[in-house]
């Protein structure tokens, strides 16, 4: 059964989530075509069916039966500079699927069922050459989680859950010259210049979590609080084998790091008001990164994120949304060299070329057109400005002769979502 699980998700994931920075982090910035136009906003503001992970208590604004399937076109914009100019990561286009149903069981329950493309990242130098080629790096992560929520709303105030299974697929693999003629990696280095490289394919694991959620309406305005657990992963060989690279250097104290990459915990509070045909909605939220598994090991940093949105409805036909979302970069720059051991160079070196999340500000606009009394279309855009950081790698020589000292990283990205929703 488990097996079969993993081929039919892998054939999703064919279709869905791959190479993709999904904005706060490597989570996206918002689950749900309405909450991406609006900026992410969520937990404090219904958006029916779609609701189901980012706060499970708000399904039961679902007045029968409500689905919702569709999916976003993502496109990241990465580049780095070794020294010997900029060069462009090739996995710049993916999809990211979703399906949410929900269902008024009764006039206090309701339960649904989901899929969704919840968080990934990535960049492909594969086909660069030489000096300029930032050591053929190629990431991949991909998640997709499969839920389902239920609620319960006794007067104004309800709660929720969404047991949830998550599958998540990582491939790294690079390849290059490790040129230690200047460095002093603890007198470990095994020569002047070294071939170095790793590709083990891809690692696969499958593990349940939950989010919970709670709303409570009072008259024009909605008050929502979730949180969302951990969920460690474990993929085989990937972290560890990648490590062990540059722990041969005498990075890392000399031992290879394990193979674990959790899914981070989150808590998060949110609230909306509605004037009239205007609703406005906010969101905080803290991405505890520090505490999950392997990002604290590449030495990520917690994640404040607010989101702010604007929803104007016109009647029956057509609503119009806006958004701006702020999330603090995690990916902060190591001190490179701590006496005889450089491991915070070898640390920037991952972030700078294989995992470079540094974008922190996101515009959207969105919005929906109902096509009949039951079905309706959504659309949004998202734009994340260019954000530039610079990670040194002093310490140990670098990658060839051109002896690079330094990783500039250059990441924008856009965003096109649409999805199809039928109330029954």
């Amino acid at each position: 059964m488990k097996k079969t699980i993993k081929l039919a998700v892998v054939a999703a994931l064919a279709l869905g989530t791959t190479s993709a920075f999904a904005t706060n982090g490597s989570n996206l910035m918002g689950i749900g075509i309405k909450a991406r136009g609006m900026g992410g906003t969520a937990i404090g503001i219904a958006h029916g069916a779609e609701s189901a992970l980012a706060n499970p208590a708000l399904i039961s604004s679902v007045k029968n039966a409500e689905l919702s399937f569709g999916g976003t076109v993502f496109m990241p914009d990465v580049q780095a500079n070794m020294g010997a100019g900029s060069v462009p990561s090739t996995a710049d286009m993916n999809l990211i699927p979703e399906v949410s149903y929900a269902n008024k069981v009764n006039d206090n329950f309701w339960m649904g069922i989901g899929m969704w493309g919840t968080a990934g990242m990535g960049v492909d130098y594969r086909d660069q050459t030489g000096f300029t080629s930032n050591f053929n790096m190629i990431t991949n992560l991909a998640i997709l989680q499969f839920g389902v929520p239920m609620a319960y709303k006794t007067g104004n105030f309800s709660v929720g859950i969404t047991p949830l299974m998550q599958y998540g697929a990582l491939d790294m693999s690079f390849g290059g010259t490790l040129d230690t003629s200047s460095a002093f990696a603890g007198g470990m280095a095994p020569a002047a210049s070294s071939a170095v490289g790793f590709d083990d394919g891809i690692s696969q694991d499958l593990k349940f979590g939950y989010t919970l959620g709670m709303a409570y309406e009072m008259g024009n305005m909605t008050l929502g609080a979730s949180y969302k657990s951990k969920i460690d992963m474990d993929y085989q060989g990937q972290v560890s084998g990648a490590s062990a690279v540059f722990a041969a250097f005498g990075a890392f104290g000399g031992t290879a790091l394990s193979d674990e990459l959790s899914t981070p915990a989150e808590i998060g509070v949110g609230a909306s008001y509605k004037m009239g045909s205007s609703t406005i909605a906010v969101d905080y939220k803290n991405i505890k990164w520090s505490d999950a598994r392997g990002y604290s090991d590449f030495k990520w940093e917690d994640q404040n994120v607010i989101a702010l949105g604007y929803q104007y409805h016109a009647g029956k036909d057509w609503s119009l949304r806006l958004g701006y979302n702020h999330a603090s970069n995690p990916v902060k720059p190591q001190a490179p060299v701590s006496g005889m051991d450089w491991t915070g160079s070898a640390i920037n070196m991952f972030n700078a070329l294989g995992f470079p999340a540094i974008v922190e500000s996101h515009y959207s606009i969105g919005g929906c057109y109902h096509l009949t009394d039951s079905t309706r279309l959504d659309l949004a855009y998202t734009y994340a400005p260019e954000v530039t950081e610079t990670y040194s790698t002093a310490g140990f020589a670098g990658f060839g002769p051109t002896n690079p000292q330094s990783v500039v990283v250059k990441h924008s990205q856009t965003g096109i979502s649409a999805a199809v929703t039928i109330n029954f």
